[in-house]
């Protein structure tokens, strides 16, 4: 299905989503699929990414000892964006490609921006019984849509008030759910096969080599100057895909 550049480029795109997720602990499904999207398109990213991205996930969502309390009181979002998934994914097949990674593109940004301008709001707890599903069923349609199930998840967390440790395991408890309703909705619509799955699997081997990388590179490098280069590339990474998928640009 690939040739030998593009499967050095698919390595390469799992390689620095490693480095990321080592250095600042979040990042492996959102920066894969974005750049793998502008190699292979994006379901083929979004096929890619599963695995890594569920192994990673689930890791990071069964530590830190606040599961527990985390789902009680996040339950309802949860539900939502993992059923709603199947939603989004049904426009893979609906949908031009083109405006789906353009869309893709507008959620790097989004994502970008929030984070770098620190952007946010509240939500208390009387509010949350109709936000947290209703934050859940946009979540896990954007999931199916364009593989990322940052946005608007995290923003719902920290609006929410959940504090860092618990944020993180929070996060990691969505994109585990989030990518598991993904793999069963691109299978139902005939978007994930054998190769893809085995390519999927193969890709842990340069993903765990970035997360030591990275977890390196945290021990030497300010997490904030690099939170800001991060972003700062996912920003322009965002634009060049909404230009890449432009009517002129073909």
């Amino acid at each position: 299905m690939f040739d030998s550049i593009t499967l050095v480029a698919i390595g390469a795109a799992f390689l620095l989503a490693g480095i990321v997720k080592g250095v600042i602990g979040l990042g492996l499904p959102i920066v894969s699929v974005a750049l793998l999207t502008v190699v292979v398109g994006l379901p083929n990213a979004m096929a890619l990414m599963l695995i890594p991205g569920l192994l990673a996930n689930v890791w990071q969502g069964s530590i830190g000892g606040h599961g527990t309390r985390v789902v009680k009181r996040i339950w309802p979002f949860l539900m939502m964006a993992t059923v709603s998934v199947w939603l989004g994914a049904l426009g893979l097949s609906r949908v031009d490609l083109p405006l789906l990674s353009a869309f893709l593109g507008i959620v790097l940004i989004v994502y970008a921006v929030v984070n770098m301008a620190g952007l946010g709001f509240s939500i208390s707890r009387s509010q949350d019984r109709w936000a947290g599903p209703l934050f859940g069923l946009v979540n896990g349609i954007v999931t199916g849509l364009t593989g990322t199930s940052a946005i608007p998840g995290v923003i719902y967390f920290q609006a929410i008030g959940l504090q860092r440790d618990a944020m993180i395991q929070a996060m990691g408890i969505l994109f585990s759910l989030s990518i598991a309703a993904l793999a069963v909705a691109l299978g139902g619509n005939g978007l994930l096969n054998t190769e893809l799955g085995l390519l999927s699997v193969a890709a842990l081997v340069p993903s765990i080599s970035g997360m030591m990388l990275g977890q390196r590179i945290r021990k030497s490098l300010s997490e904030t100057r690099f939170r800001h280069v991060f972003f700062t590339a996912l920003l322009l990474l965002g634009l060049y895909i909404i230009l890449s998928a432009a009517p002129w640009s073909g």
